[in-house]
């Protein structure tokens, strides 16, 4: 009897201590294995539920033998409830053809994709891992009217909305922080970066100064990295081509505590007798960062950034070596080096469901020492020349404050914020004497020797004490169902007081600007939208540009033969839509622009190959984006982006001379800017060999006029009898539970003669000077991956 009255009483018992027990766990990206912030835990019937916080971590009160995870940009998961009621673990997949991409560039804070007003575009970490780059030109050229060149071993320059080139029209991010100070600008800061540091890159098109301020014009590139993983892991790598480039890569991380997290990756690579001459090069990159959670609404990060870079550079070539495939180069004595070290501290306060505050102080000390190549000046004929040494250094000490806050009424939000960055500077330039070696035709050179430093000639001398500020505001509000209004608006003003060295002047000068945005996106409902916006931007002229004289300017000539620049504006129009169709198989958006410029800064190449630098009156960027995903079966996945797009001057003076045969080029388009630009890649992930990918990409870049008087067109024939650029990549790697990785990337499989640059000056004497593209690359690298359990 007393057996049968402890049975019932037992289950009852074990029945309200299941239904008494708390479930606790972390959610995590099974890609990246990083912590999930806002992920959903709920019980099947929708009754009970709870989201996780900073650390990925969730508590749930439940008797329910399964939850179901999601999170916005994941395959929803369901999971049976363990005996034990702690130490869940649910890693989520990402789905790539999901829409609801979240997004943080577009407003400086976490955001759907859906709900911003700009053509922007996200590589996810999935992309990035499966591409396995050795340089950020193989990832940034899958984003759609995106253009990186490869100016080889790691040197780049950018082409977003406006010419490829060497502008500086663009912005470099690494966590919403700027690389460098406004004013400051260099079209090789992304080789200061580590990309093995990198979990995600947003890429934002058209003018976004409204929100990040000058430079932000074509559009802003927002490296976002690593964060401390939820599981412990570690991982070494080696990856190498038959070029004689060689790293050695590492990283590693997780949660020392349920609050404390840190992780560390980097790499050391090394080229020695590379494809193309006098290239080789060594680099040190390594990011580290700590996160810790004080309380549920209080989280800390610090993190840190160090890079040292030594490279030769390699020269341009003339079309005899081009044509011949001679990739040699005129110089063996030019250099670049440079040193990045970044720092940052960040306090983010969630102080109810309502207000949030960002804090970030930072740090950076820069220096960029080297003899250019595009420093040699050489008359035709001339058995003689000139080049240059220059040293560029900064330190930055700056502070970033931002406040959120969501309103009761239409749904609306406003943020806003002011930064500071106080940057001393210093640059120094002087000449060096050389001896040129003439080919046969006396029409070109084959080699220059240096024969003296002179450093009694000094080209630029000057130190700035660059104060940066501003304060911005976007407000975002749902006067009807389905419409989001956004208002933006910043005011940045930048000066600086000077010395300059080279004629004993000083003083100071300021460039200030406020820049609007306006805003409409349009939910149509099932995966689709619309949005359209007009914005402005504004960049003034760089330092280097205001304080170096013009070219031929006579010896101890006074302060006007200096440039007298004016900031250049821009004014973008632009309307854009998405749609997601066939069950979500197929995704395509749509972005068309038009982009005015008023002063916008160009560098005229003179016969002697200086550069003079103009403001253009007027010119005229207009285009059409577009983006296509398919996902037709779970191990297909397809992929298109491109853009056509018209870059020309309206109103540009090259010379009041009446006796000079080309006065202006209105009318014309402007050099390095293709008609059409376009990537295109198929992956195949089969299910019967988990782990096994093959993908294959190709890159088409159209013709160009090499000039700004379009005489001269870069019009070759690629891949396909295309003119212009037209590579095939092929990708394929294999990784065994994710434990150990084998990959082999084959470039330019079919070995192509390409050029990532070809320009010349105006004159009918002038020669074109080709950047030659990578020959066929073989790169293989192996990995091994240690996930822990904990």
């Amino acid at each position: 009897m007393k057996k049968h009255v402890l049975l019932p009483l037992a289950l009852v018992v074990s029945q309200a201590a299941w239904a008494q027990r708390t479930l606790t766990g972390r959610v995590f990206d099974a890609t990246t294995k990083e912590p999930l912030i806002g992920a959903t835990v709920r019980t099947p019937d929708a009754q009970l539920g709870t989201v996780t916080n900073a650390t990925g971590q969730f508590s749930l009160a439940t008797d329910a033998s399964q939850v179901v995870v999601s999170a916005v940009g994941y395959k929803p998961f369901t999971v049976a409830v363990p005996a034990e009621s702690s130490g869940l673990r649910v890693a989520l997949e990402p789905a790539v053809e999901d829409l609801q991409t979240v997004v943080v560039t577009a407003s400086r804070e976490a955001q759907l994709r859906t709900d911003a007003p700009v053509a922007i575009s996200k590589l996810s970490p999935t992309v990035i891992q499966d591409t396995k780059p050795t340089l950020l030109t193989e990832l940034i050229n899958k984003v759609p009217g995106v253009v990186m060149l490869n100016y080889g071993n790691e040197q780049h320059a950018m082409g977003i909305r406006q010419p490829f080139g060497t502008s500086a029209y663009f912005l470099y991010l690494e966590d919403g922080i700027p690389l460098r100070p406004m004013g400051v600008f260099n079209h090789n800061a992304l080789l200061e970066t580590n990309p093995l540091a990198i979990n995600s890159i947003e890429v934002v098109k058209g003018p976004a100064s409204s929100l990040y301020g000058p430079e932000a014009v074509g559009g802003a590139l927002n490296v976002l990295t690593k964060r401390p993983t939820s599981v412990p892991t570690a991982s070494v790598g080696v990856q190498a081509d038959q070029y004689g480039y060689r790293r050695l890569q590492f990283g590693g991380g997780g949660m020392a505590t349920p609050k404390l997290g840190a992780y560390v990756s980097g790499y050391i690579a090394r080229q020695r007798n590379g494809w193309a001459a006098s290239s080789d090069y060594d680099k040190v990159s390594v990011n580290g960062r700590v996160e810790y959670a004080l309380s549920d609404k209080t989280r800390l990060t610090a993190a840190a950034s160090y890079n040292d870079y030594d490279s030769q550079t390699s020269s341009p070539v003339d079309s005899v070596a081009y044509y011949r495939r001679q990739y040699s180069s005129t110089t063996d004595f030019t250099y670049r080096k440079t040193y990045a070290l970044r720092a940052r501290l960040t306090a983010e306060q969630q102080w109810n469901e309502r207000n949030q505050t960002t804090l970030t102080v930072f740090f950076r000390d820069n220096s960029i020492g080297q003899n250019p190549t595009y420093g040699i000046r050489w008359r035709s004929g001339a058995s003689t020349a000139t080049g240059e040494i220059n040293e560029s250094r900064f330190k930055s000490y700056g502070v970033l404050a931002q406040h959120s806050v969501q309103f009761g009424w239409w749904k609306s939000r406003l943020l806003a914020g002011t930064s500071f960055d106080y940057s001393p500077t210093q640059y120094d330039a002087h000449q060096i004497d050389l001896a040129a070696q003439l080919r046969a035709d006396k029409k070109s050179v084959e080699r220059y020797t240096v024969t003296a430093d002179r450093p009694d000639l000094s080209i630029a001398n000057y130190d700035t004490d660059l104060i940066n500020s501003a304060v911005y505001a976007q407000l975002d509000v749902h006067p009807v169902e389905h419409l989001q209004l956004t208002l933006g608006e910043r005011f940045d003003r930048i000066s600086f007081d000077y010395n300059n060295y080279l004629d004993q002047s000083s003083g100071n000068k300021t460039f200030q600007q406020a820049t609007p945005k306006i805003g409409l996106t349009y939910d149509l409902g099932h995966g689709r939208g619309l949005y359209a916006n007009y914005s402005q931007g504004f960049s003034p002229p760089g330092l280097t540009a205001i304080f170096r004289k013009r070219p031929n300017t006579p010896a101890g000539a006074p302060a006007e033969f200096y440039y007298n620049l004016k900031p250049a504006h821009f004014f973008n129009r632009e309307i854009g839509g998405w749609a997601s169709v066939l069950n979500n198989k197929v995704y395509v958006d749509v972005a068309l622009y038009q982009l005015d410029g008023r002063n916008e800064l160009l560098s005229i190449r003179q016969p002697d190959n200086s550069t003079d630098y103009q403001s253009a009156g007027k010119t005229l960027h207009r285009g059409i984006e577009y983006g296509l995903t398919y996902k037709p079966t779970a191990e297909l996945f397809f992929r298109f982006g491109g853009t056509n797009a018209v870059h020309r001057f309206e109103e540009f003076q090259l010379s009041a001379n009446q006796t000079d045969a080309v006065r202006n080029v209105n009318g014309k388009d402007m050099p390095q800017a293709p008609r059409w630009v376009a990537n295109t890649e198929l992956t195949y992930k089969p299910h019967w060999l988990p782990g096994f990918r093959i993908a294959g990409e190709y890159q088409r870049i159209g013709s160009w006029y090499q000039d700004q008087v379009n005489r001269v067109q870069y019009n070759d024939k690629g891949l396909f009898g295309a003119r212009g650029v037209s590579v095939l990549n092929l990708r394929t790697g294999y990784s065994w539970h994710e434990t150990l990785e084998v990959f082999v990337n084959l470039l330019n499989a079919t070995d192509e003669l390409y050029a990532t640059a070809a320009t010349r000056g105006n004159t009918r004497t002038d020669r074109t000077n080709y950047t030659p593209g990578a020959p066929r690359t073989f790169t293989a690298g192996v990995q091994y991956n240690f996930i822990g359990k904990k």
